[in-house]
């Protein structure tokens, strides 16, 4: 998932402990063997080749996450958009180099891309795309996903204080740290990353952050972020970040993509159907940043 995973726990038992992590570790070593596009002998990949061709067997994990992941799609009217794979080869962030396609290209992908073009069978488990050259990519939820497992693997060994990150974007917090109320997480400022721009408190709750500085590059003065506009076929602009505060590391992920492509406007309107959930957008205003903050 092309991130490092940390966790910070406490418990009763000093020598049971460091197993317990070791276990939530190898969790989440299984879900990127199962979700991972960067791996080609991947469930995920192999549905990729083939889904174009007719229904593919999946199993139901991946299936019913595929089928979350759809209905985010459908709910942010396709701004949150698990199709993207395509459109990330094409502007060169599948492998970093970075590259701009020309008006052709973009066209062409574009007939490519939109959740619609994948059915599913719930009775049989299969997944079929309408057309070919759709393609998956899950790198946009998949670690949200995982922080969720390693958290309820967590509970399930009797863990109740812990802090799980995803490479610092994707962060849960179980329980407080002793002396504490929540675990406390720094957020940088989205133009200088030795900044930060404020410090949220989790307690039973996720933390997940998208931004222009994770995955950018920069020709003829413009800058271009990895999260991609399902719409347009470009990389979204005018936010420089999202974060969001919210129940799961799942509902994390999916949103602050969506909140990105979205814009305040349309995201307080998304978020007026979701469960309590808070959004603070960082829009570009001139060489500064302007801080948007949204809750339901």
């Amino acid at each position: 998932m092309g991130c490092t995973y940390a966790i910070a726990a406490y418990g009763r038992d000093a020598q049971e402990l460091p197993w317990i992590v070791d276990r939530a570790l190898d969790e989440v070593d299984r879900i990127d063997r199962l979700m991972s596009h960067y791996r080609p002998e991947s469930p995920l990949s192999r549905l990729n080749r083939e889904a174009a061709g007719g229904p593919v067997e999946v199993e139901p994990e991946l299936f019913d996450f595929i089928a979350e992941c759809l209905r985010y799609g459908r709910d942010s009217l396709g701004a949150f958009d698990i199709t993207v794979g395509p459109l990330m080869k094409a502007w060169g962030f599948f492998r970093g180099e970075g590259r701009v396609p020309g008006q052709p290209e973009l066209s062409e992908l574009r007939g490519r891309i939109g959740y619609q073009h994948v059915i599913l069978d719930p009775k049989e488990k299969t997944v079929r795309f309408e057309r070919p050259g759709v393609e998956l990519d899950l790198g946009g939820i998949a670690k949200g996903y995982a922080v969720d497992r390693v958290v309820s693997l967590l509970k399930e060994h009797g863990v109740v204080v812990a802090l799980v990150s995803a490479g610092g974007s994707t962060l849960y917090g179980l329980g407080a740290p002793p002396g504490g109320n929540g675990w406390e997480v720094k957020v940088r400022d989205p133009i200088d990353g030795r900044s930060v721009a404020f410090t949220a408190r989790l307690r039973d709750r996720a933390l997940s952050v998208s931004g222009s500085r994770e995955k950018a590059f920069e020709i003829g003065g413009v800058t271009y972020s990895h999260v991609m506009d399902p719409g347009t076929g470009m990389p979204a602009q005018g936010v420089l970040g999202v974060a969001v505060l919210t129940g799961s590391g799942t509902a994390g992920d999916a949103l602050d993509n969506a909140f990105y492509v979205q814009g305040p406007r349309k995201a307080s309107e998304y978020l007026k159907r979701l469960p309590p959930t808070e959004a603070l957008l960082f829009l570009a205003d001139g060489k500064e940043w302007k801080l948007v903050r949204l809750r339901n």
